[in-house]
C-alpha cells in the first residue's frame, strides 16, 4: 500500500472520531448544565482542558463562556480541532483516495460535509439537534466502513486511526473528572459529583453498558475500571489497546522472526502493562500519574507508526494536518 493511501485511511478515521467525540462531550454537557446549579462553571470548561486546547482558547476568548466554549469546540475556523474542521479534514483526506475506499463512504463523509458548511437549515436547529446529527453522521460513516472496506490494509489502518483517537479521548475525559474536578470532601457523593460521573459515562457512550455490567451505585473506583479495563466494552483503553496490538501485528506481517523493534515493543507492552493491572494498584500509584504516562505512550505510538508506514523521505511531509496531531 502506498504511504500517503495509508495515511489517509488513519487520519481521516482519526479526524472522524474526534469530531464524533467532541460532538458526544458537547451534547452531554449542554444537557448536564440544566441541572447544573445557576451559576456554575460546570460542566463547560473541563470540555476544553479534555480537548487540550486551553491555551489556544484562552487566547481566542480570554473572557470565555458557555457560548463561547461551544462555537470554538463546534465551528471555530481558527481551532484545527474543531468538529467543522475535523469533518472538512477528513473529507479532503478521502478526496485525495476515492479510488481505494467505497463509493459510500464518500458519499457519506461529503453528505456530512456539505450539511455542516452550506446548510443554514442545520445550523438553525437547536444545538442538541446539531450534536446529535454530527454524531449520528460520523457512526453511520464508521458501519459504512466496517459494511463495506475489505478487510485488507486499507481497513486495518483505519481500524489502527480509530483506536488511537479513542483511547486518548476516554482516557482525556477521564483525566479531567479525576484530576481537575475533585470535589471536596463534603461534596463527594453529592448530587453534583454523581452528575458529573453519570455525564462522563454518558460523554463516553457508556451508560447503559456500566449499569449491565457493574453494581448499579456510581462509584468513582468502578467507573474508573470500567473505561480504563473493561475487555469488551468497545471505547475502553484496553479494548482500544487490544485491538491496536491486534492490528500492527497484521499489518507488520513479520515473515522472519527476529528481535521485535520499538513499534512492536511499545504497542506490546501498553496492551500487556493495561490488561494486567488492577484498578486498585492504578489508583494507589496515582490514577491522573498513570492516564498521564499512557497519554505520552500514545503519543509515542502514533510517532513510530507516522515514521514506519507514511513518511517516504525527510523532504515528503506526512499528508495529515500537523495541527490536529495529538496535543
Amino acid at each position: 500500500m502506498l504511504s500517503r493511501v495509508a495515511d489517509s485511511l488513519y487520519w481521516i478515521n482519526r479526524y472522524v472520531e474526534r469530531a464524533e467525540n467532541l460532538a458526544r462531550f458537547v451534547e452531554v454537557s449542554e444537557a448536564m448544565s440544566l441541572d447544573c446549579p445557576p451559576g456554575s462553571a460546570e460542566p463547560w470548561l473541563p470540555l476544553i482542558e479534555a480537548t487540550g486546547d486551553r491555551e489556544l482558547f484562552d487566547e481566542l476568548y480570554p473572557d470565555g463562556g458557555p457560548a463561547q466554549v461551544v462555537s470554538f469546540l463546534v465551528h471555530e475556523a481558527r481551532n484545527p480541532n474543531s468538529i467543522v474542521n475535523c469533518i472538512n479534514a477528513a473529507r479532503e483526506n478521502t478526496r485525495q483516495i476515492r479510488e481505494v475506499i467505497t463509493t459510500e463512504m464518500w458519499e457519506q463523509i461529503n453528505d456530512l460535509y456539505w450539511n455542516l458548511r452550506e446548510h443554514e437549515s442545520f445550523w438553525n436547529q437547536p444545538p442538541q439537534e446539531q450534536l446529535r446529527e454530527i454524531r449520528r453522521g460520523c457512526q453511520l460513516f464508521y458501519g459504512i466502513t466496517d459494511a463495506t472496506l475489505s478487510r485488507d490494509l486499507s481497513w486495518h489502518f483505519s481500524r489502527l486511526g480509530r483506536m488511537i483517537e479513542r483511547a486518548d479521548k476516554t482516557t482525556r475525559i477521564l483525566d479531567v473528572k479525576y484530576f481537575l474536578l475533585l470535589p471536596s470532601p463534603q461534596e463527594v457523593g453529592g448530587v453534583l459529583d454523581e452528575l458529573q460521573w453519570i455525564s462522563l459515562l454518558r460523554s463516553a457512550g457508556a451508560y447503559q453498558m456500566f449499569r449491565q455490567s457493574r453494581d448499579p451505585v456510581i462509584a468513582p473506583k468502578a467507573v474508573a475500571a470500567f473505561l480504563l479495563l473493561d475487555p469488551v466494552f468497545p471505547r475502553s483503553v484496553r479494548y482500544c489497546l487490544d485491538r491496536i496490538q491486534s492490528t500492527l501485528a497484521i499489518v507488520h506481517g513479520r515473515a522472519v522472526p527476529g528481535a521485535p523493534d520499538d513499534l512492536e515493543c511499545l504497542s506490546a507492552l501498553m496492551q500487556a502493562r493495561w490488561s494486567y493491572t488492577r484498578i486498585d494498584q492504578l489508583i494507589a500509584g496515582g490514577l491522573h500519574e498513570a492516564i498521564d504516562t499512557l497519554q505520552q505512550d500514545l503519543n509515542r505510538l502514533h510517532g513510530l507508526i507516522h515514521d514506519r508506514y507514511f513518511v517516504i523521505s525527510n523532504s515528503q511531509p506526512s499528508s495529515s494536518d500537523p495541527a490536529c496531531a495529538l496535543a
